[in-house]
């Protein structure tokens, strides 16, 4: 009976020394009372256990443009600017380096400022109308016909006239009635009339036909400097003919004279004790009458063209 319990409590002291034994011996490196982790298998694992491949790291594809080179662009396409009138024009001054002014001052005109000797040159084609070849200004007087100096008016295939003033010189062969294409030469830039104390330029003015007379329609009616812009810049079909004729409906042929209209009056002389012999005054030269030339000094009619 006692040699029982003694073999059962053997057996049983074997197992636990058996058991503690394995569990050192099987998992290595991990103590007894030490909880372990459950392994973790990638999904993209291989089944049943092993060691799994680490996942690839996939580099996004190079794009067609990347992989070919940027591509080079073609040469911009140069589209003509569109075409605006049967007329073709050209910038005023030629072969020289030009400003003016590009707002109304005192008058519908511009200045062009230019070296002098400069071409002015036929804006379009058409005909010579008026021709001053005297430069009979006087800072004295400053009367308002005699301001513009030496010019050359045109009337151009457009029924418009412009004036080139302050020239130094008419070309030559230039004469009412010529006919001229334009880009031709008509003068050559300078000083004359009022510009005699200041730089060179062109007194550059767009308006419509009138006789001699009527000076101050001459001199600029049309604000000039939207037409020179296009004209430079290549836009040449751009023409005042529609401005210009609604302007001379709505004003008339011949409007009176609003703005610098009057010249300086000169001082009556003292007159002394001792009378002096009189002279036969001579009659005083103007440039309305007697300097300038004219085509056709009627006025224009106003019909369309």
């Amino acid at each position: 009976m006692r040699s029982g319990h003694i073999g059962r409590w053997a057996a049983v002291t074997g197992a636990v020394l058996l058991t503690g034994a394995c569990s050192q011996a099987g998992l290595a490196g991990v103590g007894a009372n030490r909880p372990v982790a459950p392994a973790t298998v990638p999904a993209s694992g291989p089944a049943g256990g092993g060691a799994a491949e680490p996942t690839p790291t996939l580099s996004p594809s190079p794009s067609p443009s990347q992989a070919a080179g940027k591509p080079e662009g073609d040469d911009p396409v140069k589209v003509p600017p569109p075409k605006l009138s049967k007329y073709t024009y050209t910038f005023p001054v030629k072969g020289c380096k030009t400003t003016y002014q590009r707002k109304l001052l005192v008058l519908p005109k511009t200045t062009i400022w230019a070296k002098q000797g400069c071409s002015y040159v036929a804006p379009v084609d058409g005909v010579v109308d008026e021709v001053n070849t005297s430069d009979t200004w006087s800072p004295a007087t400053d009367a308002g016909a005699a301001r513009g100096g030496r010019f050359v008016t045109i009337i151009g295939a457009d029924g418009v006239r412009y004036l080139g003033g302050h020239l130094d010189s008419v070309a030559g062969g230039i004469k009412p009635g010529t006919k001229v294409k334009g880009g031709q030469v008509l003068g050559k830039v300078g000083r004359s009339g009022n510009a005699r104390d200041t730089g060179s330029n062109l007194y550059f003015a767009i308006s419509w036909k009138t006789g001699p007379a009527y000076w101050w329609v001459r001199r600029g009616m049309v604000e000039p400097w939207d037409y020179l812009d296009a004209w430079r810049k290549g836009n040449r079909t751009l023409s005042p003919r529609e401005e210009t004729m609604k302007l001379r409906g709505k004003l008339g042929e011949t409007p009176r004279c609003t703005v610098q209209c009057l010249g300086k009056v000169v001082p009556a002389q003292t007159t002394s004790s001792t009378p002096k012999p009189t002279r036969k005054p001579k009659p005083r030269r103007t440039a309305s009458e007697e300097d300038v030339v004219t085509l056709n000094p009627t006025i224009a009619p106003l019909r369309p063209q």
